[in-house]
């Protein structure tokens, strides 16, 4: 079956109810049996600015957007030149935008699209308490083929709390905006297949890194709130209760990385969600984390930097500062999701690991992933948890001369819970011996460096630490969120004929030299996709791995993502010699 897909942009300004109509709109098409994601796209401000909710759907599943959006929905046509560079359009797209709605000879212009005018703001004012994102709700329903039945349960179900006035009122609207939308334009809709036997999920990227976390077993959660990572907390304050868990609001990001370690360092399984502003002051004690060996997950949710850079725009610019941020030789674990789906599983091997091994472990995911709500097949129950090395114990009692930091052939040494009698020792950021006490003797300072580094080296990860997709003598290799257009790119060449292998790293440090090799086995020409300026995913490439003679690279930083087209056209270009 082939894929066929919509793509659809609505606009508008701060409080206009763009993300509330986004909202709506994918879940009727998730009760419609079709596939689904929507990002969502906001200026500096965050709150009060232009927004745009940018959704495709589908007969089969996706993980990103495709080239180029059929229509947009404009109900401020202002505000759609705030996304102008984000919402490419064809001289067969179509724009249905407000005639009212503000500065519109300075923002529709230069669109190729088709351009066709619907009165929203004044169908709303006459209808009393009425809305112009509820007749736009209407309309784009009508126009895409959706039925007034299932908008009006999507009405019922979202908005019946606000009483029954505002939902009275909404209905009046979307019949408003279905009549208008009848008449607007024959639009040529793809055929969906739809099959509404599956069982679909909405979720975003950030409620699947939860659930991965709470699957995984963490009981624990400290985080101060940070734009794009405040959802995973929102989530899980919502659901750890239910496990026998726990969330606080820390005052700040130190607190929270201090406070995680403490609660693991007390027995259970600890994380804290962030952005990169937040992991710059984690990372001093990350590394007390690594020199006391206490478990902790980190998720940070990238976005545009240095600095507050653009809070609500995607970037893959923390992979240095994950990899090598830490000062003095701290070795610790980087792990990265390459699509929504991935979040839970990545996330859930992260608590693994990170308990496994009495290690930190980064988990970098992005504002793409993060905030994109998808409409998919239920994800695999994956039934690995923490399990974290401890004591013999007799009769209540820790193993007689108990040594915290003994030196074996895993590296990894049991962890006594605070209280055990006979496991009583010393954890802080000192070196020390074996036995936890300070110590500044070379030896004991070689030694706990080769024990840390050794523990993680040489720990059998499997296949996980790579999905490894296709054949061929041409291979592209990235990391996250750039996985999705990727996949969509050479799924579209495979059709052609072209046979494109895919590597989508999953596990980024410790490398994996002898796995990487195989994956490259018969590979000549390698294509390198990343969204950072300095092509940071490359150099970490050229310094861990060797990566064949004729490689390139497809760079470029946030917030504009990679689309499927552009892909196969670098791949194409090959044999022309472009690129570098």
């Amino acid at each position: 079956m082939s894929r066929q897909s919509l793509s659809i942009a609505l606009t508008g300004s701060g409080g206009s109810g763009v993300m509330t109509m986004g909202n709506m709109l994918l879940e009727a098409v998730a009760k419609a049996g079709w596939y689904g994601i929507m990002t969502r796209s906001a200026g500096p401000q965050i709150r009060g600015g232009e927004a745009a909710a940018l959704i495709r759907v589908s007969n089969m599943p996706i993980e990103s957007h495709d080239d180029s959006f059929d229509l947009v929905l404009a109900i401020d046509p202002a505000s759609m030149g705030r996304f102008v560079a984000e919402i490419p359009l064809r001289p067969d797209s179509f724009v249905i935008s407000d005639p009212q709605g503000g500065r519109r000879s300075s923002s529709l212009p230069e669109s190729p699209a088709k351009v066709i005018d619907l009165p929203m703001k004044e169908l709303a004012k006459s209808v009393k308490g009425g809305r112009p994102n509820m007749i736009a709700l209407g309309a784009i329903a009508s126009v895409i083929g959706l039925s007034e039945t299932s908008i009006f349960a999507i009405l019922k179900t979202m908005l019946e709390s606000k009483g029954a006035d505002a939902l009275g009122a909404s209905r009046t609207c979307v019949q408003a905006g279905f009549a208008a939308g009848a008449d607007l334009l024959e639009f040529n809709t793809p055929q969906m297949q739809q099959d509404t036997d599956t069982q679909r999920w909405g979720i975003t990227g950030n409620e699947a890194a939860g659930l991965g976390a709470v699957r995984g077993g963490v009981r624990f959660v400290a985080a101060y709130p940070i734009t794009p990572a405040t959802e995973v907390l929102e989530w899980m304050a919502g659901v750890l209760p239910s496990v026998g868990g726990v969330l606080v609001q820390a005052e700040d990001e130190l607190a929270s990385i201090n406070q995680i370690i403490g609660a693991s360092f007390g027995g259970l399984p600890s994380l804290t969600a962030t952005s990169g502003p937040g992991l710059a002051l984690m990372t001093e004690s990350i590394g007390l984390a690594v020199c006391s060996e206490v478990p902790v997950v980190v998720l940070d949710v990238m976005r545009c930097g240095p600095s507050t850079g653009i809070a609500t725009k995607t970037e893959q610019s923390d992979l240095n500062i994950a990899l090598n941020g830490l000062h003095g030789d701290a070795p610790h674990l980087v792990l990265a999701p390459s699509s929504i789906t991935d979040c839970v599983f990545t996330t859930q091997w992260a608590v693994h690991l990170a308990e496994s091994l009495q290690a930190p472990a980064i988990v970098l995911s992005d504002q793409s992933l993060g905030q994109t709500r998808a409409i998919m097949n239920r994800p695999a129950d994956i039934t690995f948890m923490a399990r974290r090395s401890v004591p013999a114990q007799s009769a209540g009692y820790v193993e007689e001369n108990y040594t915290r930091y003994a030196i074996g052939d895993s590296g990894v040494s049991p962890m006594a819970i605070p209280g055990q009698p006979g496991g009583q020792y010393t954890a802080d950021g000192l070196e020390h011996s074996q036995s936890g006490a300070p110590s500044s003797l070379p030896e004991d300072h070689l030694a706990q460096l080769d024990k840390r580094q050794h523990k993680i080296s040489q720990f059998n990860y499997g296949e996980h630490w790579a999905d490894i997709e296709g054949s061929g003598e041409l291979a592209v290799i990235s990391w996250g969120s750039t996985c999705g257009p990727i996949r969509e790119a050479l799924a579209r060449m495979r059709d052609q004929g072209q046979e494109i292998r895919l590597i989508a790293i999953r596990l980024l440090a410790p490398e994996r030299p002898s796995e990487m090799a195989a994956a490259l086995v018969g590979v000549k020409r390698l294509l390198v996709v990343e969204q950072s300026h300095s092509r940071q995913f490359h150099r970490y490439l050229r310094a861990a791995y060797d990566l064949p003679d004729e490689t390139r690279v497809l760079n470029r930083p946030g917030p504009l993502p990679f689309r499927p087209a552009e892909i196969m056209a670098r791949l194409d270009d090959w044999g022309e010699g472009t690129g570098s």
